[in-house]
């Protein structure tokens, strides 16, 4: 198996090893150019019954140009289908057993591939990722070798997968821009013929026509822009501080009830801070108690916004059972902002999945 098929496939089975956050969620697009490197292309050519001819086309480095539309599902992962052009020049043609001659002419590519993506948050300013996919890509080529004077040409099309590698850094000041750099393996798992045609003979004597037979992989490196159509809202904006209390009132009181990873239900010890909350309020002749929700940084901002809603809810709901009327409740939710312990994206911090009940 060729190394670099075993690369791809070590690639994409490392894919769900990474870590659970992704700046991209819902639908967007993204439009990157930059260099082909095209890797020396083996060739087999036979030229009537003259058989075996072989050797390598070399390429100096082209361009190319991406293009493509997709889709973050969350916890990561992104679905997308990419359109490509690729141009490649043809500079030289190593044959074995003949040596070196001059080729003009060139290799151009353009297909489709459907790609799944893993972004892998580092708590950096900037999101790496890995992926990989399989589509189909046509090849349109030409060579020409004046010594003999020999040409072939001719379009043929073949099942291609890609492996990628790439990094994204979101533009704070315009939401859902970022700027991404990738470097994308690409291979064509069919090797293809064309027809060659020599015209003064090549080697000498030689009939016409024939047959060139070759392999075909490149490596991309490119840079542009991905836009997401949606972006999360921003943040909430923080609660307001309470008012200063006067000299002859007490201070405002607060109980923080905590809650398991992606859970809502009430433990043994949060009902009982719950009831403690629920007596003094009675006691110390509390007008509101504001019942704010919040969550760690794991999962997407939306996702996170409605389970702090529903951890408040709880909360409020065992306030009521504890006798403290529903009219003076004042229920919050706050998502994964303003933190208890500060963390970076995608951090499970059990100090953040929280309720703060504040008696007023």
């Amino acid at each position: 198996m060729k190394f670099r098929v075993v690369l791809a496939a070590a690639t994409c089975l490392a894919l769900p090893l990474a870590a659970h956050a992704q700046p991209v969620v819902g639908p967007y697009v993204n439009l990157m150019g930059g260099t082909s490197i095209q890797y020396p292309i083996r060739e087999d050519a036979s030229i009537g019954p003259v058989t075996g001819i072989t050797g390598k086309i070399l390429f100096r480095p082209s361009y190319v140009g991406l293009g493509g539309i997709g889709y973050g599902i969350g916890d990561g992962f992104r679905v997308e289908l990419d359109g490509d052009y690729i141009h490649n020049t043809a500079v030289k043609a190593d044959l074995d057993n003949i040596g070196s001659t001059k080729v003009s002419g060139r290799a151009d590519k353009y297909g489709a591939l459907a790609n799944v993506l893993y972004d892998i948050p580092l708590g950096l300013p900037i999101y790496p990722y890995v992926g990989g996919g399989v589509g189909y890509e046509f090849v349109n080529a030409k060579y020409i070798i004046p010594a003999g004077p020999a040409e072939s040409s001719g379009s043929k099309g073949s099942f291609a997968f890609d492996a990628i590698l790439g990094v994204a850094y979101p533009i704070a000041a315009v939401p859902g821009l970022s700027i991404v750099a990738q470097g994308t393996f690409l291979d064509l798992t069919e090797s293809y013929k064309y027809k060659l045609s020599v015209t003064g003979g090549f080697p000498p004597g030689s009939p016409t026509p024939g047959t060139l037979k070759l392999d075909d992989s490149s490596f991309l490196l490119t840079g542009g822009l991905r836009y997401a159509l949606f972006p999360a809202p921003a943040p909430a904006p923080a609660p307001t501080p309470a008012p200063v209390a006067a000299p002859t009132q007490p201070p405002a009181r607060t109980y923080l009830v905590f809650f398991d990873w992606d859970k809502y239900n009430l433990t043994a010890r949060a009902t009982q801070i719950i009831a403690e909350a629920a007596s003094d309020s009675k006691s110390a002749a509390t007008t509101t108690l504001d019942v704010s929700g919040y969550t760690d940084t794991s999962g997407t901002p939306v996702y996170n916004q409605g389970l702090s809603e529903r951890r408040a809810k709880a909360v409020a709901a065992q306030l009521v059972a504890d006798g403290v009327p529903e009219s003076e409740i004042a229920i919050h939710a706050y998502g994964e902002t303003h933190l208890l312990v500060p963390t970076g994206p995608g951090v499970r911090e059990p100090q953040n999945r929280r309720v703060e009940i504040v008696l007023q």
